[in-house]
């Protein structure tokens, strides 16, 4: 029978210590990341930032803390890039289309316009992770437009609806003269189609109406325009759009800041990223069905569908237009070119496969309108 001793226990124990303290040294030290978004305090899209800081968190057990600052708090909204590009800030959440003066290509990783090619929002993940798109994202930031800047796909904040106007609107030629909000290179194809435009970021939306500077505007839909109160201004919106149909916005970090995380930090932003993805898409689709229904029940709003014609001139208009650009700009074309081959595989076998989403809704929930409402929800009480 082997005899304890102090002298071995002390040892083992100051053996297994030094092991510990080594292991603690070896770990990076914990951190805040003071990143800014394009979003106002109040609006679901900061949400998502949020969501992910919150995630970041909780997966890098307090290694890594992200400050999700509002549009506004260090910079102006539009100027994030820049700001992250520059260490001004750590990173940055926003959308890709806000950037489309230093490459007009910048539009095509926010999965708009029309998709792109009728792809959706995981049809679009699926070329951003298993068709080269996150390498050309990379691509566009590093390369062509020469940041310091590594993108990552962490939003599906769609499909966005067409818009709010101050009169209903029954064909293409009703958008004539109309002044609307739109932003990006949906500028440019809305003013194509006869519709003078303004670029404004969210938080000036409601006052421009107030001052009657603009007639219409696009924001987003559902409970993200319930939050801003449009309702308050106009009382017609009109849904579905084809300028962001499968709409995804971004997260970005500066490129060093990036470079400091280890392996698995790197890894772990990965999963939270695509974890935050999932989780507030989902949470926001029964958001918006909750908005829509408030809209109309108590606020009065008229919930109208856009008027054919309107999406297929659209859809005409941005085929143009992204044609012209590819003449002129190698790496747009590099991008379309990419995004066209991977949708003509997936977008007609999904097509195939699936069936239409009206098909069971339409089965479930008839849909009504007009009178036959009304004889409807008479028919619910009953």
């Amino acid at each position: 029978m082997r005899r304890f001793t102090p002298g071995v226990a002390l040892t083992a124990f100051a053996a297994a210590l030094a092991i510990a303290s080594s292991a603690l040294a070896q770990q990076p030290a914990p951190r805040t990341l003071k990143m800014q978004s394009t979003w106002p305090a109040s609006s679901t899209l900061q949400e998502n930032f949020k969501m992910f800081a919150e995630k970041m968190d909780k997966l890098t057990a307090g290694q890594i803390k992200i400050e999700a600052l509002a549009a506004g708090q260090v910079v102006p909204p539009f100027e994030i890039l820049d700001a992250t590009a520059k260490k001004v800030i750590d990173g940055g959440h926003g959308v890709a289309y806000y950037w489309i003066g230093k490459n007009r290509a910048a539009t095509l990783f926010a999965s708009t316009p029309a998709g792109p090619f009728g792809m959706d929002q995981m049809d679009f993940l699926g070329w951003m992770y298993e068709g080269g798109g996150w390498e050309l994202y990379n691509e566009l930031y590093q390369k062509e437009m020469k940041l310091n800047i590594v993108p990552f796909p962490v939003m599906p904040s769609g499909p966005q609806a067409f818009g709010w106007f101050k009169r209903p609107i029954k064909n293409l030629a009703d958008l004539k003269g109309m002044k609307c909000r739109q932003t990006g290179i949906v500028n440019d194809i809305f003013t194509r189609m006869g519709m003078t435009t303004v670029n404004l970021p969210g938080g000036e939306i409601i006052p421009s109406a107030q001052r009657g500077v603009i007639d219409c505007a696009e924001w987003v839909g559902g409970v993200e325009d319930l939050r801003m109160g449009f309702h308050n201004v106009w009382k017609y919106h009109y849904t579905p759009g084809m300028h962001e149909p499968s709409v995804i916005a971004e997260v970005f970090f500066n490129g060093d800041v990036w470079k400091s995380f280890t392996p698995q930090q790197q890894d772990i932003t990965r999963a939270a990223v695509n974890d935050t993805f999932i989780r507030w898409w989902v949470r926001w689709q029964k958001q918006n069905a909750d908005a829509l229904k408030e809209m109309q029940e108590k606020h009065g709003v008229k919930v109208m569908r856009t008027p054919p014609d309107i999406l297929t001139a659209f859809l005409k208009a941005w085929d143009e237009m992204a044609k012209e650009e590819a003449e002129k700009n190698p790496f747009f074309k590099k991008v379309w070119d990419s995004q066209r081959e991977y949708a003509s595989i997936v977008v007609p076998a999904k097509r195939f496969m699936t069936p239409p989403y009206s098909f069971a809704a339409n089965y479930y929930w008839p849909e009504v309108s007009g009178a036959r409402a009304g004889a409807a929800k008479a028919a619910d009480k009953k």
